[in-house]
């Protein structure tokens, strides 16, 4: 027998406790025996339907509920409502791990993306930002190519020449793609390519804009913030069902709602 708040205190074992985190339990109650747990990225209105069905009593997600990472609910709304209503109704805990999982060592969200993509024996150096690869040179069509194939992606957005040779290569997942954190990695790292989740626009892209103007030749792919850690909620799914195998666990994984035509 394990209780949510056993099970969720064993997630953040080994880390110094955070004064503020919001890595607490949004709803239901946590001294609960635990029957079986989900597992997501983002708890929208259909994951949580979804770990309702299938018997979950326990759900753990990165992303907030409610559309803000401090959980700032607007409780106003009927969206916010008819969500909560779902919540209460079903009697189902939601805890977040956020802040502990990254600070795993290494981030236990990089490392999910590192075991997506093949990459575990191409690490050269993990930092708390970021981790740095040796991978064999390619062009960048191909790493695009293989990304896209790894992580089941239908499209990348990337900036670059799709000829230019890779072989140092930055990660930054989530919301690590400003230019604070992914110029240096050029700079200082002098890495061919940075992989990044999100980040503002006129940043890194515009970074290398002019770096290819002046013939050095550097690329940058942007996944997505929940394609670059979603991969990471996966990798705690199965980190649970090793440290708990009586545990029946389910990920569940969040469809992006932003669509291309």
């Amino acid at each position: 027998m394990v209780t949510v708040q056993q099970l969720m205190e064993r997630l953040k074992e080994g880390i110094s406790p955070l004064e503020e985190t919001v890595d607490t339990a949004k709803f239901g109650d946590p001294s609960q025996e635990v029957e079986k747990v989900a597992v997501t990225f983002m708890p929208t209105y259909h994951v949580v339907k979804k770990a309702i069905d299938i018997g979950a009593n326990l759900l753990i997600c990165h992303e907030g509920a409610f559309y803000s990472h401090h959980d700032s609910e607007i409780k106003s709304s009927a969206i916010f409502k008819e969500k909560e209503k779902l919540i209460k109704d079903s009697g189902i805990v939601i805890c977040r791990l956020h802040d502990y999982i990254h600070r795993y060592q290494p981030d236990g969200i990089m490392q999910g993306m590192i075991s997506a993509l093949g990459w575990s024996s191409f690490v050269k150096e993990n930092f708390s930002s970021y981790s740095i690869f040796e991978i064999p040179e390619q062009t960048l069509l191909q790493v695009v190519q293989s990304i896209k194939r790894q992580l089941h992606l239908k499209s990348i957005r990337y900036v670059g020449n799709l000829s230019t040779n890779i072989s140092k290569v930055g990660i930054c997942v989530g919301y690590r793609g400003s230019g604070t954190i992914t110029i240096p990695i050029f700079t200082e790292e002098d890495a061919d390519l940075v992989i990044y989740g999100e980040g503002p626009e006129w940043e890194t892209p515009e970074f290398i804009r002019d770096a290819m103007a002046m013939k050095r030749n550097k690329a940058a792919i942007i996944l997505g913030h929940l394609e670059s850690e979603e991969p990471g909620m996966a990798y705690l799914s199965d980190y649970i069902s090793k440290i708990y195998p009586c545990l029946p666990v389910e990920f569940l994984p969040t469809e992006n709602c932003i669509k291309t035509l």
